[in-house]
């Protein structure tokens, strides 16, 4: 038994202190005492504690991306994000051609379970069934219409699908997926649909929104489309928050609108957690300087953010709260896949994070066993 001592406890949309946190592969308990003499005790020394950070939108970290498709990208994915509080993740796969998409998600398939740091929770399909015109740094040339083959022998593994409901072909292909496999999350994005559009594809079954604002049509007082029909549902949204895909105003009216429906995510590419320079991302040349990701004609391609950091920028430029923030990246995107994780409560998987007041990341523990200890 291993038990976390001396903390800030983010629990049940509180801040607790003076409790004890009891822990194995799962959580067990939190208590106002407990006989620690025969515990493996980790003192927080003040620190907040919560629940590991869920990503549900990551392409690559540490130098490495999910279409590499080797067991050591994937290795290196999962052993560079302990660093930024991740515990699990969505692998996230890339409009690039079909054999490509395929290596990736077999890869993922056979070695999503062998990761040593963060988990990887399964796939998001991010294309090919998307709008050429809304492509963003995805390659158009690669953009297919919609193909169940294309999944069929991977269904398990796929977690998420974004794609364009405008697209021919949508209807069908939703409703079918809503229906047969309800635990995959379908989210509209590098779309160009209308705002009626996307209201009826809610019916159809997309319960969400990738990256809002960013490889979507745009927001108008006349036409709202994608943005203003996602602001007039029940549909959860996730967003990029820093500061470079979306202004602070543009978090603050999604967090004043969303509240308990808007995830973070980091959409990350390779360069993630490395040093300014030239990377690649789907064979396009990638130029990081600072927190800006771009090709070379100056589009947006991805992003290098850090899900800790997605936090502090949250908390410091909008209301939204702390244990707000934390909720966005713990448990809405845990509740959405439908796993018990992303909470400090009894039965769920010790996933736990321990970060100062300034998000700096202290421990990582992932099922139990830390992972990462800051020097």
């Amino acid at each position: 038994m291993n038990a976390i001592v001396n903390a800030k406890l983010i629990y049940q949309d509180e801040i607790v202190e003076g409790k004890i946190l009891l822990f194995n592969k799962s959580i067990v308990k939190i208590v106002d005492d407990a006989n620690l003499k025969e515990m493996k005790v980790i003192n927080a020394d003040d620190n907040y504690v919560s629940a590991g950070f869920v990503d549900l939108h990551i392409h690559g970290s540490g130098g490495t991306d999910v279409m590499d498709a080797t067991l050591e990208a994937l290795e290196t994915m999962s052993s560079t994000l302990l660093q930024t509080g991740t515990t699990s993740f969505l692998a996230t796969t890339m409009t690039m051609s079909t054999e490509k998409i395929d290596n990736a998600l077999k890869n993922i398939q056979n070695y999503a379970s062998s990761v040593t740091g963060a988990q990887i929770l399964g796939a998001h399909l991010e294309g090919p069934f998307i709008n050429a015109s809304k492509h963003g740094a995805q390659d158009k040339e690669y953009v297919q219409s919609y193909n169940f083959e294309l999944i069929e022998n991977y269904i398990d593994e796929v977690k998420m699908i974004t794609l364009a409901p405008e697209i021919q072909g949508a209807k069908s292909f939703i409703k079918f997926l809503a229906e047969r496999y309800p635990y995959i999350i379908l989210s509209i994005g590098h779309s160009d649909a209308s705002y009626e559009k996307s209201k009826e594809s809610f019916s159809w079954g997309i319960s969400h929104a990738t990256h809002l604002f960013n490889a979507m049509s745009s927001y108008h007082h006349r036409e709202p489309g994608i943005v203003g029909a996602v602001f007039d549902s029940e549909v959860s949204c996730d967003i990029i928050a820093d500061f470079v895909h979306t202004h602070p105003s543009a978090l603050e009216l999604t967090y004043q609108v969303k509240r308990d429906k808007l995830i973070l995510i980091t959409d990350s590419m390779r360069a993630g957690c490395m040093k300014c320079g030239t990377y690649d991302l789907g064979g396009h040349k990638v130029k990081v300087d600072g927190d800006e990701a771009a090709l070379e004609d100056g589009t947006l391609a991805g992003s290098v953010l850090k899900l800790n950091m997605a936090l502090k920028n949250m908390t410091t430029a909008t209301s939204m709260t702390l244990i707000e923030a934390v909720n966005a990246v713990t448990k809405i995107p845990a509740q959405r896949l439908g796993l018990k994780k992303g909470e400090l409560k009894e039965g769920y998987d010790a996933d736990i994070v321990i970060f100062d007041e300034n998000f700096s990341i202290i421990s990582t523990i992932v099922a139990g066993e830390i992972k990462y200890q800051r020097d």
